[in-house]
């Protein structure tokens, strides 16, 4: 199994990174975790197939996370795709998404799709299951609008993977995250401590409770672009792969 950082930028795609989309595949699994808005051009960048794409797990409704899935689904329209798809993501999905490809491309939402799909909403901590992933969402804390917000624990052949989304230090991460065998994890400044949002500082102090068999930083602002050369953790770029 592996996960492909398709994107691994913030939400003003410092050092000229793609948005956060990932990609992870396997014997039985396809899926992405986050579609943020410049996930097609990144997706066909990198030739990956859309229509194999079985499951999209959505962390919260920002656009750098959220705002790729209205392109994406038209996409899918013109290239004809007939494989179901299950959207994933926190409660009011289904409302949210209806409402963004409304203001993208209008009546986009009410048109028929040509292929089955499902808009799923899940409940912190409860754990659900598409085919052969498991996923249990947890609750974390960016703000007051764009949520609710989730990180999530992705079980799949034998693997986990964790990944925190955006989020300050909250407890909940640790849940997540313990003992994943890739953890992926925000680290917007370098230690900076500011609302809403993970420093590599405080997460480091974190590591020993959650216990990552693997650690890789994302959704990196210019701060910590700049320190890319003395950072002690590997880095995400765009197009990484991480084999598990």
């Amino acid at each position: 199994m592996q996960l492909r950082f398709v994107g691994c930028g913030d939400a003003l795609g410092s050092g000229g990174r793609y948005n956060t989309c990932f990609h992870v595949t396997g014997s039985r699994v396809n899926f992405l975790i986050d579609c943020g808005a410049s996930s097609l051009p990144a997706l066909k960048r990198l030739g990956i197939a859309r229509d194999e794409i079985d499951l999209i797990l959505i962390t919260h409704f920002h656009g750098d996370h959220f705002g790729g899935l209205p392109f994406l689904l038209l996409d899918a329209q013109f290239t004809r795709r007939s494989r179901p798809l299950v959207i994933a993501g926190p409660q009011g999905t289904e409302t949210k998404l209806a409402s963004l490809m409304e203001a993208l491309f209008e009546h986009s939402s009410k048109t028929r799709q040509r292929f089955d799909l499902s808009v799923v909403a899940l409940e912190p901590e409860q754990s659900r299951t598409f085919g052969d992933v498991k996923v249990t969402p947890y609750p974390v804390v960016h703000g007051e609008s764009g949520g609710p917000f989730l990180a999530y624990r992705v079980e799949a052949e034998g693997r986990v993977i964790a990944y925190s989304a955006d989020t300050e230090w909250t407890e909940t991460l640790i849940p997540a995250g313990r003992d994943a065998d890739l953890f992926v994890a925000e680290a917007y400044y370098f230690d900076k401590i500011v609302k809403n949002h993970l420093s590599l500082k405080t997460l480091a102090a974190h590591l020993p409770e959650i216990n990552p068999k693997r650690l890789v930083l994302t959704h990196m602002s210019d701060d910590m672009l700049g320190r890319l050369g003395e950072l002690p953790y590997t880095a995400a770029h765009d197009g990484m792969v991480v084999e598990l």
